[in-house]
C-alpha cells in the first residue's frame, strides 16, 4: 500500500529541539508609532490641549520679566545732606546707574571739605519705567541699601531654580497634572500676596515662593505640550509658546505704562496684582486639562490610561470597536499590573543617558550666562540711565524675536544637533572676536587718532554683542527642547528640570556681578567663552532626535544614541585588503626578542606540548612497522 508523504508532526524535531512561536509585537510601548495614531494621531483633542499651554505662556512673560519694572533703579538727587548746611548744597541731576546698581551721584558744595556721595538725609526719587514707585523707591534702597535690590532679584531666580528641581521630580512621581494644579494655586497665593508686602525682606521671601511656583508652571506646561504632539508637530508647537512668551515681554512696558494712571501712588502694587490676576483663568484647568496619556502608559497606570484612550477617541471621532491592531485588546491583558514610577536618580544608572543630559546642561548654563556678557558689553557707558532702560529692554526683546524667527527655518534645514551646534560656533566666534580682536584693533591700528579708535570700538562691540546674544539665546533655546526630546517619558521632568536649573543659574550670574560692581567681568566672560569651545566638542556626541519618537522608557533612551559616520555594513571598507600571509610572524626570532623572557617561556612551553606528542606518536608508528614485519 503506497503511502502518501509523511505527515510534519510525525517527524521529531531536527536536533530534539521544538521550534518556539515569536510572540507577537507589544503595541502600547509604541506611543507616537501605534497607540496615538490609532487614537487619531494629531487630532481635536490634541489640538485644543495645546492651545491651552499656550494661553499660560503669555502670562509667565509678565511675570519673568517683571523685575525690570519692580525692581529698576531710579535717577535720583540729593535734596538735603546729611549732617551739613542744605543752603551750601545744590542738587545736581546724577551722572549714569553705576554697574553695581547704585545710583552714581554728584554734589556742588561751598565748603571746602566735601561729604562722601551717599551722605545724603532726603532724596529725590524718579522712575522712567512707566511706574510713579517701585520697590527702590517706597522704601529708599538706594545707596547703603542698594544691595537689597540685588537679594530681591536673587530670590525670583533662586526660587526657579529649586522649583525647576523639586517639580521636576514631582512631576515625574505623581504627574503632570497634579503638578500644574498645584504650581496654579499657590502661584496666586504667593503672588498676591507680594503686592502687600511691608518692606523689602517680606518682599524678597515671597517672590522665592512665587518663581518656586511659576517654576513648577512652567515646566509641567512645557512637558504636557511635548508629550501632546507627534514627532512632526513638536518643534512648531513649542516654538509658538515661545513667541507667546516674548509677547509678554514685550506687553510689559504698556502694562506698567497703564497701572501708572491709577489713583493710588502705589501703583506697583497694582502691577504685580494684573500680572498675577490672570493665573485665575487656569483654574478650571483642574478639569478640562486631563494627564498625560504618555505618562500614563510609561508608568503602567492602565487604568486610567483605558479610560483616557476611549476619551481621546471618542471626541477626535475615532471608532474604537472596529479597531484592527488590537490595541484595547492587549490593553485589558496589563490591567492586573502595578503602576511602576521612577526618578530622575535612576538616570545614574544608565551609559549613554546620563551624558546626553550633563552635555544639555552645560549648553543651557553656558547659553544664559554668556548671554549676559553680551548684553554687558552692549550697554553704552555714557548714555543716560533713562535711554539706557528703555533701549536695553526693547534690544533683548527684539533679539528675542529674531532668535524664534530664526530657529524655525534652521532647525528644519540642519536638524536638531545641527542647529544647536551652528549656533553655538557662532557664540563662540561673537565671543572670542569681542575679546581678542578689538584689543588688536586698539593696539597696532589707529594709535594716534584716539577718537576714530574708540569709535570703532564701540560700533564692533556693539555688533558682535548683538550676535552673540542672538546665538546665545538660540543656544539656550534649543538645548531646552533638546532635552525634552531625548530624556524618557520616565523621568522627563526630573532630565527637563536640570537643564532647566543650570539654565536659571547662568542667568544668576547678571546679578551676582551687578553685586561685586562688575569686578571680575573680563574674567568671567573668558570663562564662558572657553565654556563653548568645550560645548561645541561635546555636541558632536548627542544624538539627532528629529523626526525620531519619544523615548518612553530607561532602555529606550539608552538606545537613543548617536548615529554613526558610516551605515552599517561599511565597516569592512576601512581595512584594506592585502593578499600577504602574516599567520607565521610569531614564529619569527624577531617577535620572541620583542615580546621578552616571559613570553619566550611560555612560546617554549607551549611548543613542548606538539614536541612530546609527535614522540609518542613516532615511536607508537615504529612499534606497529617492526610488529607488521615480524608476522
Amino acid at each position: 500500500m503506497a503511502g502518501g508523504p509523511p505527515e510534519a508532526q510525525d517527524h521529531p524535531p531536527e536536533n530534539g529541539f521544538t521550534p518556539l512561536e515569536r510572540p507577537a509585537p507589544r503595541l502600547l510601548p509604541h506611543i507616537d508609532g501605534c497607540v496615538l495614531p490609532s487614537l487619531g494621531g494629531f487630532g481635536r483633542h490634541q489640538k485644543h490641549l495645546v492651545v491651552l499651554t499656550w494661553i499660560p505662556a503669555l502670562f509667565i512673560g509678565f511675570s519673568q520679566f517683571s523685575d525690570h519694572f519692580l525692581l529698576a533703579q531710579p535717577t535720583s538727587t540729593c535734596l538735603q545732606p546729611r549732617g551739613g548746611n542744605a543752603s551750601n548744597w545744590t542738587a545736581v541731576p546724577p551722572p549714569p546707574a553705576s554697574a553695581s546698581g547704585a545710583p552714581a551721584r554728584q554734589f556742588k558744595g561751598n565748603d571746602s571739605a566735601e561729604e562722601p556721595p551717599c551722605s545724603c538725609k532726603e532724596w529725590k526719587l524718579e522712575l522712567q519705567t512707566g511706574l510713579r514707585q517701585n520697590v527702590v523707591t517706597k522704601w529708599n534702597l538706594v545707596c547703603d541699601s542698594a544691595w537689597k535690590v540685588h537679594i530681591a532679584k536673587f530670590s525670583l531666580l533662586v526660587g526657579s531654580i529649586f522649583g525647576y528641581l523639586v517639580m521636576g521630580v514631582m512631576a515625574d512621581w505623581f504627574g503632570r497634572h497634579p503638578v500644574l494644579i498645584l504650581s496654579v494655586l499657590f502661584m496666586l497665593v504667593f503672588g498676591l500676596t507680594v503686592a502687600f508686602s511691608v518692606n523689602v525682606t517680606m518682599f524678597s521671601t515671597l517672590r522665592f515662593f512665587e518663581g518656586f511656583c511659576l517654576a513648577g508652571l512652567a515646566l509641567s506646561l512645557y512637558v504636557l505640550r511635548i508629550e501632546l504632539c507627534l514627532p512632526a508637530w513638536r518643534f512648531s508647537m513649542t516654538m509658538v509658546a515661545s513667541f507667546l512668551k516674548v509677547g509678554g515681554q514685550l506687553l510689559m512696558p504698556g502694562v506698567a505704562a497703564l497701572c501708572h494712571h491709577w489713583p493710588n501712588r502705589d501703583d506697583w502694587q497694582v502691577l504685580q496684582i494684573v500680572i498675577i490676576s490672570p493665573f485665575v483663568l487656569m483654574l478650571p484647568y483642574v478639569w478640562i486639562f486631563p494627564e498625560s496619556l504618555r505618562w500614563l502608559l510609561a508608568t503602567q497606570h492602565y487604568k486610567r490610561s483605558k479610560e483616557m484612550m476611549l476619551r481621546i477617541a471618542r471626541k477626535n471621532r475615532v471608532d474604537m470597536s472596529t479597531e484592527p491592531s488590537g490595541l484595547l485588546t492587549e490593553l485589558e491583558q496589563e490591567l492586573h499590573k502595578k503602576p511602576q514610577r521612577s526618578c530622575i536618580v535612576r538616570m545614574m544608572s544608565t551609559r549613554n543617558l546620563w551624558k546626553n543630559i550633563v552635555v544639555l546642561c552645560v549648553n543651557s548654563l553656558t547659553g544664559y550666562g554668556i548671554h549676559h556678557c553680551f548684553a554687558r558689553s552692549m550697554m553704552d557707558p555714557e548714555a543716560q540711565p533713562t535711554a539706557l532702560c528703555h533701549a536695553d529692554y526693547y534690544t533683548m526683546a527684539g533679539i528675542a524675536v529674531a532668535t524664534c524667527l530664526a530657529l524655525c527655518p534652521a532647525v528644519g534645514l540642519m536638524g536638531r544637533r545641527g542647529g544647536l551646534l551652528t549656533f553655538m560656533i557662532i557664540t563662540a566666534l561673537a565671543s572670542l572676536l569681542q575679546l581678542g580682536l578689538l584689543n588688536l584693533i586698539g593696539k597696532y591700528s589707529l594709535r594716534h587718532d584716539t577718537v576714530l579708535r574708540d569709535t570703532l570700538n564701540r560700533k564692533f562691540s556693539v555688533a558682535f554683542s548683538i550676535i552673540g546674544m542672538f546665538s546665545s539665546h538660540a543656544v539656550s533655546t534649543l538645548s531646552i527642547f533638546f532635552c525634552a526630546e531625548i530624556t524618557p517619558t520616565v523621568i522627563r521632568g526630573g532630565g527637563l528640570g536640570l537643564v532647566l536649573a543650570s539654565a536659571g543659574f547662568g542667568m544668576l550670574t547678571a546679578p551676582i556681578m551687578e553685586l561685586h560692581n562688575q569686578k571680575g567681568y573680563f574674567l568671567h566672560h573668558v570663562i564662558f567663552a572657553c565654556c563653548t569651545l568645550l560645548c561645541i566638542i561635546c555636541l558632536l556626541l548627542l544624538p539627532e532626535p528629529r523626526g525620531q519618537p519619544l523615548p518612553e522608557s530607561l532602555a529606550d533612551g539608552e538606545t537613543f544614541t548617536r548615529q554613526t559616520l558610516l551605515h552599517p555594513g561599511e565597516q569592512h571598507l576601512l581595512l584594506a585588503k592585502c593578499d600577504k600571509d602574516y599567520s607565521r610572524v610569531h614564529d619569527t626570532p624577531l617577535h620572541l626578542t620583542a615580546t621578552g623572557g616571559a613570553t619566550v617561556a611560555a612560546a617554549t612551553a607551549l611548543a613542548a606540548v606538539p614536541a612530546s606528542y609527535a614522540l609518542a606518536t613516532g615511536g607508537e608508528v615504529i612499534g606497529n612497522r617492526a610488529i607488521a614485519n615480524g608476522v
